[in-house]
């Protein structure tokens, strides 16, 4: 297949270049700049210059492919429901062009809000508008395609997406430690985050794009849930600081943007997933990716 990948250059879209290729893709990458444009033509992609919010340019990249795959999405944790918003518009326009062709489409998702007090599962559908966290909408967006002739598929992603080159949750999590000379964890630590490794989720978007049915939601978890407060140790240990519990009521102050996301429970399971596209992560767990030493490197100082 001929496959516009959008977020091509970034952090997940770097690994799912290389293996949409090496399972004999051609790839077209969305690039916003010259350095986003020279990492996805050293990938082996071809570069299609545009942004999430040029619409044309998304409907163009979408109606010469055989398939898209959706990663893009502006990272703005100081106005997420913007960056919603702008993620739903690009996945009308490039539903818009897909819609009838039978073409498949697989975007990325999170599992934040999904289901609350319990494990989630792959049959948890997208909240009701009036209930709706902010890029609810956006998925609901993705599993109504599944109606108008898109072989559609949401795959929702662990809290922690984990390698080496990483600059999500994690890292954040350990700049905070550093500035604050503690590592914190939420209240009695208990909530829980789902990971799953760089690769594995590049494979499983694969798996995606190639045999999802439409409307499938699929979960890139390779781990159900690790307890916040064991990720707290084993940073407070790598950098040699004492670990604390943080009250819920000042989450926010302690971590900043970080703080409504990090005393999240939200443990999910991937069995469904497994059982449908035969996905079996293979790649190291948060914590052995932890004690790796990569992400305490002087580099992610």
């Amino acid at each position: 297949m001929r496959v516009f990948v959008t977020g091509a250059s970034g952090f997940i879209g770097s690994a799912v270049v290389p293996e949409l290729l090496r399972a004999g893709h051609q790839v077209v990458g969305l690039a916003r700049s010259d350095a986003s444009a020279e990492k996805v033509a050293a990938a082996g992609a071809e570069v299609h210059r545009g942004a999430l919010d040029d619409l044309d340019s998304l409907r163009a990249g979408a109606a010469a492919a055989d398939g898209v795959v959706h990663l893009a999405f502006i990272h703005d944790f100081a106005d997420f429901e913007d960056a919603a918003k702008t993620d739903l518009r690009a996945i009308e326009a490039i539903g818009g062009v897909l819609e009838g062709s039978g073409r498949p489409l697989a975007v990325a998702s999170g599992l934040i809000g999904v289901a609350q007090g319990r494990l989630a599962t792959e049959r948890d559908r997208p909240g009701p508008e009036s209930a709706a966290g902010p890029r609810d909408a956006g998925a609901r967006a993705v599993l109504e395609l599944a109606g108008r002739g898109v072989r559609s598929s949401l795959v929702r992603l662990g809290a922690s997406v984990h390698d080496e080159g990483d600059h999500g949750f994690v890292p954040r999590l350990i700049e905070i430690a550093r500035e604050k000379g503690v590592s914190g964890y939420v209240g009695d630590g208990s909530g829980r985050w789902p990971a799953v490794h760089r690769l594995d989720a590049a494979r499983l978007f694969r798996l995606a794009l190639e045999s999802a049915p439409a409307g499938s939601v699929l979960h890139g978890t390779a781990e159900e849930g690790l307890p916040i407060r064991t990720l707290a140790e084993v940073i407070g240990r790598r950098l040699d600081l004492p670990v604390t519990s943080v009250p819920a009521e000042e989450a926010d102050a302690h971590f900043g943007w970080l703080g409504r996301f990090f005393g999240a429970d939200i443990p999910a399971s991937n069995e469904l997933t497994r059982e449908l596209l035969g996905w079996q992560p293979t790649g190291p767990g948060l914590i052995e990716d932890l004690e790796g030493g990569h992400y305490f490197s002087p580099r992610s100082a």
